[in-house]
């Protein structure tokens, strides 16, 4: 499935047609109960990419928030991120995800 997504959005970019791209894999990502948030997570990815910092810290925020493989070291330390690191809302979401120290 991911292999396709990247594909019709190297297509779609190609053509031009960034919002309807983004429009359609927002929507078929949402509606994907079981798989919804490893999609979430691809297309932020894509969209980090692809310079699209807003749209992917809107996907990486909209799954912070439920059980996902996105960890603190993950977003912390993978050049997958590099595109977003130094934004505040992108800091801000690593932060929520740091280890808390217990005693």
């Amino acid at each position: 499935m991911l292999a396709s997504l990247k594909r019709d959005f190297w297509i779609e970019q190609s053509n031009g047609a960034n919002d309807s791209f983004n429009r359609e894999r927002r929507t078929r990502t949402y509606k994907d109960a079981i798989d919804g948030v490893v999609l979430a997570v691809n297309l932020a990815q894509i969209y980090s990419w692809t310079d699209e910092k807003d749209l992917a810290i809107e996907q990486i925020a909209a799954v912070e928030r439920v059980s996902n493989y996105l960890t603190y070291g993950l977003l912390k330390l993978h050049p997958y991120w590099d595109s977003l690191r130094g934004d505040p809302r992108f800091e801000q979401i690593v932060a929520s995800l740091a280890p808390k120290e217990t005693r």
